[in-house]
């Protein structure tokens, strides 16, 4: 594998016999995905496209063994979900749920942390790792395996850079949507660092987006840590002050959440920045010598 997940991660899916959930369990075992089993209060007993439901986390991992868990479960109940997992001992939560509130999420990322578990999201696509397993709502036939390590703030802008790093013959070792909300798990950082460690990983395709200041502290890590190079593309070029486009956390408040000033700070620290998101796999290209 390559980071996070591959072919002998064991997926537990919380809120299974929901549309969504049920929708993308399916998918994810087209892929390959090793999913073990659901999780529905009230609905233990029942299966899902051959998947077996319990009524508790814990009674799913002490019975299947499941290491990871995507949680697809209303955003009113999604912070118990997430702390359930936890506390039965999973060690990667995928949230994909949006419109979480964010004082739920203070308080979830700090019991997350503390049970020694990792989150990735809220709202956020997932991750996937080429022709191994995907964790979450990607789709699966754009990705192919190779050397770029992609993470992002955007799902759909994901999808766009994705497919043009596979047209332009750069696969993916593992790509992973980190969420766009104000409160998230993993950040930008934390993936940079693995990507760095990852010897199947040669390059790094980061996309950002106004709002915060996540993508500064990670062009100050790059040019302190990174020997790897880092291509990254900003969304939000012409988003105005004070009005929220699209994520929750893409709303600048303040100099520092424009994506002038995120520009400004990855050049500065040696980081190309495309303009266009096709320009991406062309960077990427270069900085490798392909």
């Amino acid at each position: 594998m390559a980071i996070l997940i591959g072919k002998d991660t064991r997926v537990l899916v919380q809120g299974i016999t929901g549309r969504d959930g049920s929708f993308h369990t399916k998918l994810m075992l087209e892929y390959g995905t090793k999913v073990v089993a659901g999780v529905t209060p009230g609905k233990g007993g029942q299966e899902v496209h051959g998947v077996p439901v319990f009524n508790t986390v814990q009674e799913a991992v002490d019975e299947t063994g499941a290491d990871t868990s995507v949680i697809f479960v209303p955003a009113r109940f999604a912070a118990d979900a997430i702390m359930e997992a936890a506390d039965a001992g999973i060690k990667l939560i995928v949230t994909i749920t949006e419109g979480i509130p964010i004082h739920d999420m203070s308080r979830v990322v700090k019991f997350v942390a503390e049970k020694g578990a990792r989150l990735i999201g809220p709202n956020c696509p997932g991750l996937i790792t080429p022709e191994e397993a995907k964790v979450g709502i990607l789709p699966g036939q754009i990705f192919k395996r190779g050397p770029i390590g992609v993470i992002s703030r955007s799902g759909t802008l994901t999808y766009e850079i994705v497919s043009h790093l596979t047209a332009a013959g750069l696969g993916q070792s593992t790509a992973i949507g980190i969420g766009g909300d104000p409160i998230i798990g993993t950040k930008f950082i934390d993936l940079l660092q693995m990507f760095e460690e990852d010897p199947e990983t040669e390059g790094v395709a980061l996309i950002g987006e106004i709002g915060g200041t996540d993508e500064q502290e990670a062009a100050e890590f790059i040019k302190n840590h990174m020997s790897k190079p880092v291509v990254a593309f900003i969304a939000g070029r012409t988003a105005p002050p004070e009005k929220r486009m699209g994520h929750a956390g893409a709303i600048i408040s303040g100099s520092s959440g424009t994506a002038a000033e995120k520009i400004r700070v990855f050049e500065e620290s040696g980081v190309p920045v495309a303009e266009i998101p096709e320009d991406v796999a062309r960077l990427l290209k270069e900085a490798l010598g392909k």
